[in-house]
């Protein structure tokens, strides 16, 4: 009979896997099901609202609301506190996060950062014949909702998905694994996410120039990308991260519960 070698856990990988963002990969993949069903909820509860920012969770309750045993509940907590949805609340339990103005502000520009890299790299790479056709398309469409002069909320929403058509084509097309990793993982963040867009409905007018600009911004970068212009995209792709998302200035409003309406992806 062969011998099978024993497998040795590097420890420093592990911890360089942490720092890139992959255990969260590695634990969801190695969670229960049931551990999946309470992290997909929480997530959901978090990001509708249903759990308000300084809400305490523990995890006897929160098994009991699931009806699972604890360590399902304990695996969920543990991913959301690396998502950065949940903080750890004394010695027991975890609480919902607070966000400042401050913490929108910095993942607003990570968000750029990463979308600027991914646009470079992508240029730099080439643009395959096939991201170029689904850019393309979502130019004509952004084309056909900004050619009015103004927009509406369902226009808005119909921005908010081929904003994310055009984003996955950059992520895609630099073919870099960290980024796609950690695009993912800010994707559940609502403050930065690309799957959800802040849309101040009483203002329309300021919103149409706003997602315009946006729109033309998808123009230049394209116009980069086919000219192999790498370091001009990424420029205008950091940029564009503050001009789709301006989360800092909307939930920094008094009045901000009132007037805006948040577009989240369709699923």
């Amino acid at each position: 009979m062969p011998v099978v070698p024993a497998v040795r856990v590097d420890l420093q990988l592990v911890q360089g896997l942490r720092y890139y963002g992959r255990p969260r990969f590695l634990e969801v993949a190695w969670m229960s099901k049931p551990g999946q069903l309470v992290l997909v909820a929480l997530r959901k509860m978090i990001a509708s609202g249903e759990l308000v920012a300084g809400e305490r969770l523990m995890e006897i309750p929160t098994a009991e609301l699931f009806g699972v045993s604890r360590m399902p509940v304990r695996m969920a907590f543990r991913t959301l506190e690396q998502e950065g949805l949940l903080v750890r609340f004394g010695g027991r339990g975890f609480q919902v996060r607070s966000v400042s103005a401050d913490d929108i502000a910095g993942a607003v520009e990570v968000r750029g950062v990463l979308e600027g890299l991914a646009a470079r790299q992508t240029a730099e790479r080439g643009l395959s014949a096939e991201g170029r056709a689904i850019l393309e398309l979502c130019l004509l469409q952004g084309d056909e909702l900004f050619d009015k002069g103004h927009v509406t909320e369902d226009d808005l929403e119909v921005y908010h998905d081929l904003n994310m058509r055009f984003q996955k084509v950059l992520v895609e097309g630099s073919h870099n694994g960290a980024i796609a990793d950690e695009v993912e993982r800010k994707d559940h963040l609502e403050i930065d996410s690309v799957t959800a867009l802040a849309v101040v409905g009483d203002d329309m007018a300021r919103e149409y120039r706003r997602f315009n600009y946006a729109h033309m911004q998808h123009h230049a970068v394209f116009d980069a990308l086919i000219n192999r212009q790498g370091a001009r995209a990424e420029a205008i792709m950091r940029e564009h991260a503050n001009a789709t998302l301006r989360y800092a200035e909307i939930f920094g409003s008094a009045t901000a519960n009132e007037r805006m309406k948040v577009i989240h992806r369709s699923k």
